[in-house]
């Protein structure tokens, strides 16, 4: 079941990576610009964001494995049409269509664990899940890079449907439906609206899911602007990019590795903490670095390399920690987190993308800046309640 979870979560960086190497490409093709093509990636984790938002409260009242088999389908047909697509503006809404059914298994992923699994247990399995979903992160885009040729950037998105297919038959075969009736809320639109506030009336949980979200906001700072620095900044050609980009998810591999084992050791917050410390150190030093000798490789891709394994100590250990604070609405806190996680990173994307592909000061200073902004809100919301009595 874990396997069939972690192939679920892995629509975004499989959606996204694949076809990353093709980014300059796609831009000739379609005859569009950078900005024109990074929409691409912007509707996609847009509707990333407000796929979740729909399907995980709706869950809390009908069920998890019903809404993953239709969005499953939904995410394969949607492939195919992004595949098909003639011009820039049908894949742009192709592509909003496909993260909206996409959103469906990322959201359910989270949520089946949360009916499973509490505290620590929970981080465990969440790290254990991103470690195996991990391999897609590595994988897309050496296959990318290496089917780019032989199939080009449409045969990519046929992969990506196949890959959809197999999806689904992994939710018909390995995923059990995890909330049973006796648990979904059954009071309709007035239950759906309990759920958002209870939820939303929770201080840490909100300052987890902005922990949560503000990372992957650096994260995906570099995912959108990484084929451009890499190929045009650093001078990398499109398959040396696809490695970069691939020893930088063996790196996230690795550190959901170390994370998994130091949780039955160390507080989850504290592990947490660290993630976030780092990114936003990581994040500094490259904004330096950036505008001092912005062309070097040898100084920008390990700097790079701390960035993205940090978030390995982030992911996994705020989403275990938020979903915690909100067990009798674990759809609704799923979506939460994964809408403003998407959400996030779809304003980040043409942000980095109106820096100009000339230079990696535009991907350090989003970097830094989320990094600054998530290490704010894990400090200040998510502090612990003063003992009874205690002076504030």
């Amino acid at each position: 079941m874990l396997c069939a979870l972690a192939l679920l979560s892995a629509t975004a960086p499989l959606a996204t990576d694949m076809y990353l190497p093709g980014l300059p490409i796609m831009s000739e093709s379609l005859g569009t610009t950078t900005v024109g093509v990074q929409l691409t990636l912007t509707t996609f984790m847009a509707g990333l964001g407000i796929g979740q938002l729909v399907v995980g409260p709706l869950s809390d009242g009908w069920g998890r494995r019903r809404l993953l088999l239709i969005g499953t389908i939904v995410l394969a047909l949607s492939s195919a049409l992004c595949a098909l697509a003639p011009t820039i503006e049908v894949l742009v809404a192709a592509r909003l269509i496909q993260g909206f059914s996409g959103g469906t298994g990322i959201v359910l992923a989270r949520a089946v664990i949360a009916d499973r699994a509490r505290g620590k247990a929970a981080a465990k399995l969440f790290s254990i899940m991103m470690i195996i979903g991990g391999v897609a992160p590595v994988l897309a885009p050496i296959l990318g890079g290496v089917l780019l040729d032989p199939i080009g950037w449409r045969g990519i998105f046929w992969v990506l449907a196949a890959i959809a297919v197999a999806m689904t038959a992994g939710v018909v075969l390995f995923v059990p439906e995890t909330l049973p009736p006796e648990k979904r809320h059954g009071g309709g639109l007035s239950a759906l609206i309990g759920n958002f506030g209870y939820v939303l009336a929770n201080r840490r949980f909100l300052g987890y899911a902005a922990t949560f979200a503000l990372s992957f906001g650096a994260m995906f700072a570099y995912i959108s602007a990484s084929p451009f620095v890499t190929q045009e900044v650093l001078g990398l050609s499109p398959t040396q990019f696809s490695l970069v980009f691939a020893v930088n998810s063996l790196g996230l591999i690795t550190g959901n590795i170390v994370n998994t084992r130091l949780v039955g050791r160390f507080e989850v917050r504290s592990l947490l903490r660290t993630g976030v410390s780092t990114l936003f150190g990581g994040g500094v030093l490259l904004l330096i670095a950036s505008l001092v000798a912005g062309d070097r490789a040898w100084l920008i891709l390990p700097l790079l390399f701390v960035c993205v394994s940090s978030l390995s100590f982030i992911m996994g250990n705020a989403t275990a920690l938020g979903q915690s604070e909100v067990p009798k609405a674990a759809g609704t806190g799923s979506a939460l987190m994964g809408a403003s996680q998407f959400g996030l990173a779809a304003v980040v994307s043409p942000l980095v993308g109106l820096g100009g592909a000339d230079t990696a000061v535009p991907m350090a200073i989003a970097i830094v800046t989320t990094g600054a902004l998530a290490l704010t809100a894990l400090t200040v919301l998510t502090r612990p309640p003063l003992p009874s009595g205690a002076r504030k």
